[in-house]
């Protein structure tokens, strides 16, 4: 086993996580914050924007993770000068697949927000603005964090689709394991190594996610 290269793989596999979930967050999350705004709920309801940033989220998640990477491949080959052979080319197809999704779990989050809060603020005088940033952001923040942890995971498993393109990474290397050596593959201990670390960081991520979430909660039951 080759350790140099099992870290590097694992490095790729946090670079393309890491870096394609901040990504998605920075265009998902104004985007969800638009959704809910638009929306019957919302503090600006408008039927054709609300409808026409549905369609666009609904469109990009019913493409599957791979067949969005082979159509983005122009736009990946433009921005890196390469399409495959490295991780930095899977992040933008990574970003496309998960926007929208980001996107529908910040407008869940805001819906989940109690209408009494939001009117209690409108009677106070605040402002939409100050509404979205200090009233539903605060209450929203549990559902908003677990948010955060389930797209990482689903990021995290997009990766998989690197090794039909070369461009490395935890999953694609088991899967190079068994293409390698098909009829032995589950003798090599690697594959195990890199099985029982992607459990475990599912299960970090997972579980740093709710314990943040529970503890939020709590502090805003406290006040």
């Amino acid at each position: 086993m080759d350790w140099n290269e099992f870290f590097l793989a694992f490095g790729e596999t946090v670079g393309m996580t890491v870096i394609a979930t901040i990504l998605a967050y920075v265009v998902g999350l104004p985007l969800g914050v638009l959704l809910y705004d638009t929306g019957k709920k919302g503090l600006h309801p408008n039927k054709v924007v609300n409808f026409i940033l549905g369609i666009l989220v609904n469109i990009l998640r019913s493409i599957p993770c791979l067949l969005l990477i082979i159509v983005l491949i122009p736009l990946t080959k433009g921005m890196f000068g390469r399409a495959t052979g490295a991780w930095y080319a899977m992040i933008i197809p990574l970003f496309f697949a998960s926007f929208a999704y980001v996107a529908r779990i910040v407008e869940t989050s805001f819906n989940e927000v109690d209408q009494g809060v939001i009117e209690a603020a409108k009677s106070m005088g605040a402002s939409p603005l100050q509404i979205i940033l200090k009233v539903l952001f605060r209450e929203a923040r549990p559902s908003l964090i677990l948010g955060v942890s389930l797209a990482g995971i689903s990021i995290l498993g997009y990766t998989a689709f690197a090794y039909d393109f070369g461009a490395g990474g935890l999953i694609a290397r088991a899967y190079s394991i068994y293409h390698n050596h098909p009829m032995n593959y589950f003798d090599n201990p690697e594959l195990w190594i890199i099985l029982v670390l992607i459990v475990v960081v599912v299960q970090i991520i997972q579980e740093v996610g709710l314990r943040l979430s529970k503890k939020l909660d709590k502090r805003r039951i406290a006040q």
